[in-house]
């Protein structure tokens, strides 16, 4: 009987241990989660801080049904995600929503780059001080107000 109590303990400890290890290591991951999402949090942050984007002015012409105009970064971050960045038109009839498109040119409700300018060291990417040429297919009258906005939320505003 004696042997009895001595296993029950034993048995009891091992599990203590066990129960120990699990809180510890559950309490390491989600302390460890929790930094890697604080430290991503601060890097889009950053991002967003040095993004800048401004259109030039008397570069935004009425083409047909197509707006062309163009951007330049003038932050310090290199924009590159043109499938996250959003292009609205505002006429009389309310806001129009185009998507980045980059195989066509011309559908409607969609974007396109033309081409980019002084394009050197990450081509076919918005460098800080390039500049790109969007164009933008409408349908219906003619837009009187463009904003362009990126991936992480900095836009900018001209009027035509």
């Amino acid at each position: 009987m004696a042997a009895a109590g001595i296993i029950g303990a034993a048995i009891g400890v091992i599990l203590l241990i066990i129960i120990a290890y699990i809180l510890t290591g559950t309490t390491l991951i989600s302390a460890e989660t929790m930094a890697n999402a604080q430290k991503d949090v601060t890097l889009q942050n950053e991002a967003r801080l040095g993004t800048n984007i401004a259109f030039n002015s008397g570069e935004k012409v009425i083409e047909g049904s197509r707006l062309n105009f163009s951007v330049t970064n003038s932050g310090n971050e290199v924009i590159s995600d043109f499938d996250y960045m959003d292009v609205f038109t505002y006429n009389t009839s309310g806001l129009l929503h185009y998507s980045y498109d980059k195989y066509t040119l011309g559908e409607t409700g969609n974007w396109s780059i033309t081409r980019f300018d002084n394009d050197f060291i990450h081509p076919n990417q918005l460098d800080p001080g390039e500049k790109m040429w969007i164009s933008a297919a409408f349908l219906g009258e003619n837009p009187y107000k463009v904003q362009i906005v990126t991936s992480n939320g900095v836009y900018a505003s001209a009027v035509i």
